[in-house]
């Protein structure tokens, strides 16, 4: 398979979920899936295989993670190892992100060095209500400062979230973890970490804005939500203060890029941020390229 040819990309989704693993294991219990499946609507459930077939059909790349919440939920996770090797089988379209409960201690930060240093893996992905942690916990720090000194990327659930929606008590879930507020003293104590924030960060948009505004290195995506349920504000800053921070993600199988996309197009964004938001500003984060350069080779062709 050819090595990813940046350019040829219309977009980059950079939140899509492996909910299977190639033996039929899924990332969640069957009663947490089924709240989420009746929150999102019924969905399949594509196998990394098909993710890539599905996303070089639209000539787009995808970051692919799992989420390892084995501590909270006792749901054994799909291996990070098999998302990493699944992805490098299709380097043309997808990268691969891991997954590192953070209750695992030592243990975790050794497994979060072997997969950026032996499976090429270039960020990690958080879930703090579903993990059950407070991302400003000190007992997670160790796991951040590894990620910072790799130069990989913590991603981390912002927001209200799908996931045990409807199940008594919410199946155990705290929504407070996902505050993205939470996520800004992450920001303070290690300055050089690349940061996500996933989604509209429902009830808390503006606190998640206001983190970004303020923080050199943390970003927000625009996963989780038809665009067309955006708020204004969001769509204010995407626009001017964080256009050059602000990155497509779908949450696919969720959410399709293909809905997604369609009512991007409907946005009120200008013309000149759309590709940033849909390509550019993931290629800068990923260390995928210059879309500076890749801008002025689109112009002169």
């Amino acid at each position: 398979m050819p090595p990813m040819n940046v350019q040829d990309l219309v977009a980059i989704d950079v939140h899509t979920h492996a909910e299977v693993s190639a033996t039929g294991h899924a990332s969640l219990s069957d009663e947490l899936f089924g709240a989420s499946a009746k929150y999102f609507k019924e969905h399949p459930r594509p196998a990394i295989p098909e993710m890539a077939a599905y996303y070089r059909e639209r000539r787009m790349a995808a970051v692919v993670f799992t989420v390892d919440a084995e501590h909270a939920t006792g749901h054994p996770r799909i291996s990070n190892e098999e998302v990493a090797e699944s992805c490098a089988e299709h380097p043309d379209v997808l990268i691969p992100f891991g997954s590192v409960d953070p209750w695992k201690g030592r243990a975790g930060v050794r497994e979060a060095r072997r997969l950026v240093t032996e499976y090429g893996v270039r960020g990690f992905k958080f879930h703090p209500s579903l993990q059950g942690f407070a991302p400003n916990d000190p007992m997670a720090y160790p796991l951040y400062e590894a990620i910072e000194e790799l130069g990989a990327i913590a991603l981390f659930h912002t927001g209200q979230t799908g996931i045990g929606a409807g199940v008594p008590g919410g199946g155990g879930i705290r929504l407070k973890y996902s505050d993205p507020m939470l996520v800004d003293d992450v920001a303070v104590d290690f300055p050089e970490l690349r940061i996500i924030l996933a989604h509209p960060s429902f009830p808390w948009q503006d606190a998640a804005l206001a983190v970004a505004t303020h923080k050199p290195y943390v970003h927000i995506d625009l996963s989780g939500w038809s665009p067309k349920y955006f708020p204004p504000q969001l769509v204010r800053y995407a626009n001017t203060l964080l256009k050059d921070k602000v990155l497509f993600g779908s949450d696919y199988p969720v959410i399709t890029p293909d809905r997604w996309l369609a009512d991007f197009d409907k946005l009120e964004i200008k013309p000149e941020v759309r590709p940033r938001i849909l390509r550019d500003n993931a290629v800068r984060l990923l260390g995928l390229g210059d879309p500076d350069t890749m801008r002025e080779r689109t112009t002169d062709a």
